[in-house]
């Protein structure tokens, strides 16, 4: 099936279609729609032709018609949160769409189903520009484990880690292996899973073997890592093949680390931006994001995110995000914006460094 690119003939109005893609199988589907409402509201529907379209948790694709409606209103109400409720919609009919004019598909898609090479490689076959990575950087920075395999061999410094999948070894012996080689406490983390759902702080070996069994409920890899004292540090980077990386930020945690609750429910984490850093700390990390961005071949957006080991080994990468979170109140958007890009230009830009690596990659030749 032949999917309109980002070089068709623009409507008649001269907007562009965008696509939001939000809700998704994963279990942070609610994040997810939060998402879309915000980014929905803050898009200039001068310049976009916004088209909502929610995935269901078991899959299916519908137009979410009541946000469709609100935002044809000269106001529009849309909700804090968008279920995806409305027309059900064959995916690649719906990307396309029945007019010929120019589309770029925003996927707001956390966790697996979304953020993890899986729409993305739907819409290479599609042929449709997106923002944001590809199938590669997508799979690869999804998977913590794999994160933590190229980011060794490219020598980017991070935390002492383990690697563990389903079926490869008793939970007891992993216990025992993860004290002798980590000590206590370490962090026990689902290997393709965000926004800390599935992680566990355990202090103690019976702690240890609940973080694991709680870690294998999402995932059949998983990553235990040592517990280091050290800042959170996080750095927004933009851009395609040049990379540019925002002021760093720290986040101060309401609880004993940076969990689901602190991040969505009851809002206790501190967000400091800048982060008070000296000048040679604060430009070592930005660097070091922009080489981890490129290292992981991202595109479009990525939030790269450090432990900061004061009197220790320095910087330590974390994670990296390749859709981090996208309210107002995340992090990405917010260090974007304490660098001079408010929220409605961050969106631009992402439309159009989407729209700029499809034309080049649709310019390689498939001839023998």
């Amino acid at each position: 099936m032949g999917i309109v690119s980002a070089m068709s003939e623009p409507a008649s109005d001269g907007r562009l279609r965008l696509l939001v893609l939000f809700g998704g199988a994963s279990a942070e589907h609610d994040v997810s729609c939060v998402t879309a409402a915000h980014v929905l509201a803050a898009a200039d529907r001068t310049k976009y032709d916004l088209i909502p379209v929610g995935i269901t948790r078991d899959g299916t694709w519908i137009r979410n018609d009541k946000a469709i409606a609100a935002l044809a209103e000269a106001t529009p109400a849309l909700p804090d949160a968008l279920e995806p409720a409305g027309t059900e919609v064959e995916p690649l009919l719906e990307i396309a769409g029945t007019d010929n004019r120019p589309t770029v598909v925003l996927p707001l898609l956390h966790g697996p189903h979304g953020e993890d090479g899986t729409v993305q490689g739907m819409l290479e076959l599609a042929g449709v520009p997106y923002v944001g990575s590809g199938v590669l950087s997508s799979a690869l920075c999804m998977d913590k484990a794999m994160t933590k395999v190229v980011a060794a061999q490219a020598r980017i410094p991070q935390c002492r880690w383990i690697e563990f999948r389903a079926g490869t070894g008793e939970r007891a012996q992993l216990v025992e292996r993860t004290i002798a080689e980590l000590g206590l406490p370490v962090f026990v983390k689902p290997a393709n899973l965000g926004s800390s759902v599935g992680i566990s702080k355990a202090h103690d070996a019976a702690e240890l073997a609940e973080a694991i069994d709680l870690a294998l409920r999402y995932d059949e890899v998983l990553v235990i890592e040592e517990a280091v004292t050290a800042r959170e540090i996080e750095v927004a980077v933009l851009g395609n093949l040049t990379p540019e990386a925002s002021v760093a930020g720290e986040i101060r945690p309401g609880s004993d680390f940076y969990d689901y609750a602190d991040k969505y429910v009851n809002g206790a984490a501190a967000l400091v931006i800048p982060a008070d850093l000296p000048p040679e700390d604060s430009d070592r990390v930005r660097e070091l994001a922009a080489a981890t961005f490129s290292t992981l071949r991202c595109s479009g957006m990525a939030r790269v995110d450090f432990f900061y080991e004061e009197g220790g080994r320095g910087w330590l990468l974390n994670e990296v995000n390749t859709i981090p979170g996208f309210t107002p109140a995340s992090m990405y958007p917010k260090l974007w914006e304490a660098s001079g890009l408010s929220y409605p230009a961050l969106i631009d830009r992402l439309v159009e460094l989407a729209s700029q690596r499809h034309e080049i990659r649709s310019g390689f030749s498939v001839d023998h």
